[in-house]
């Protein structure tokens, strides 16, 4: 098939989906956002000449979920559906998200063939893949906080589990080990310095997999992938304004959510960096986001859950460099890869990351207790 009549197709396939979801108005164009690398996200561009004056050129975004990485699409938007509502109710007269319904009140259209359809408002914001503004940090760090608080008050035990044991370090790591033991790509011998290190750090690693058993910490609605470019951002006052990607939301722990998004925002370089001499945890960008994030969920988190957010970078760094790890030795049939050895470069990247910040976590919990206590003042 040519371009121009794959094009066609995408644009009847648009206006089939757009009119499921019962948009006004005529398709003006339509631009695919090369954003993200799961779902397939598109901008479509409305004219309704009978619309209000703000609203006679309207653009929403059209997603195709993808059904092979999400096995239940159904199930994570009733997720979503509960949640943004949820969050809706307690910020009136703010921008939100807000998914569109069907005549049947869905809010996906599955017309067959394996095509899960969604469609979204379109906020008009900037985002950030990487960033070295502490500014913004902060304000991301607010953003997700403020995401914390907001649903605070759900019930996290009711939602769906998206991708179960997503982050339980305990059974990443006996995954890991057990594929190099059965080591199907004979890849296990390149491998045993990392697999040592992994296992000095794994009593470390799973303190929040026991303190989560013996109901230490409360389970939390969380937003599962905390990086920067998943907050939209107010042109002008580079203010946040709503968190967004959704599809991983599920009941979690605060420290994975604050976690994940220290590992990735606050590191010195990418996660895929191979010279390991490049990478450390760079503290005043951990301290930014913290002050960010605790400045809008402090008030709703337990003593005990601001003491492990720390810990919640040290066991999410571990946790991915064990899922690259076993990746790469069951043949990186998982994560997204452009050249051979990818998934090791990126093991050990986090390797380094997860030694820096094992070296550093006593300030790194003294900048948290320090920041908190400023908090509660």
């Amino acid at each position: 098939m040519n371009c121009e009549a794959a094009d066609g197709q995408t644009e009847r396939t648009l206006r089939e989906v757009c009119k499921a979801f019962r948009i006004p108005g005529e398709l003006e164009k339509w631009e695919t956002i090369t954003r993200g690398n799961i779902n397939t996200t598109i901008r479509v561009y409305f004219y309704n000449p009978n619309g209000q004056p703000h609203e006679v050129h309207k653009s929403y975004l059209v997603q195709k979920v993808n059904a092979y990485v999400f096995k239940n699409p159904r199930r994570i938007m009733q997720n979503i559906e509960r949640v943004t509502t949820h969050i809706r109710a307690k910020t009136p007269g703010t921008v939100q998200l807000h998914y569109h319904h069907t005549a049947e009140g869905k809010n996906y259209y599955a017309p067959g063939r394996g095509a899960f359809w969604r469609l979204s408002n379109y906020i008009d914001s900037v985002t950030f893949d990487t960033c070295t503004d502490l500014a913004i940090l902060r304000s991301t760090g607010k953003a997700f906080g403020n995401f914390q608080t907001l649903l605070s008050d759900f019930d996290a035990g009711s939602l769906y589990e998206t991708i179960p044991d997503f982050h339980h370090t305990e059974k990443r790591l006996d995954r890991v080990f057990q594929s190099a033991k059965e080591d199907p790509y004979d890849r296990a011998k390149e491998v045993g310095e990392e697999l040592c290190f992994l296992d000095s750090l794994r009593g470390k690693a799973t303190e929040l997999c026991r303190m989560r058993a013996n109901g230490a910490l409360p389970l939390r609605v969380t937003h599962n992938d905390t990086k920067v470019n998943n907050v939209l951002f107010d042109r002008e006052t580079l203010e946040p304004l709503v968190v967004i990607d959704l599809d991983t939301v599920m009941p979690g722990l605060s420290a994975y959510d604050f976690g994940d998004a220290a590992r990735f925002a606050a590191s010195s370089a990418a996660e895929d960096e191979p010279d390991t001499g490049k990478v450390y945890l760079d503290t005043e960008k951990f301290r930014a986001l913290a002050e960010g994030y605790l400045a809008s969920a402090n008030g709703g988190l337990t003593k005990c859950e601001v003491d492990v957010l720390a810990l919640g970078a040290l066991t999410l760094t571990v946790e991915l460099a064990s899922r690259f790890l076993d990746d790469y030795l069951t043949g990186d049939k998982y994560f997204r890869t452009t050249y051979a050895g990818h998934n090791l470069v990126r093991t050990r990247c986090q390797l380094k990351l997860a030694a820096d910040i094992a070296k550093k976590l006593p300030l790194l919990e003294k900048t948290v207790a320090d920041i908190a206590g400023r908090k509660r003042a």
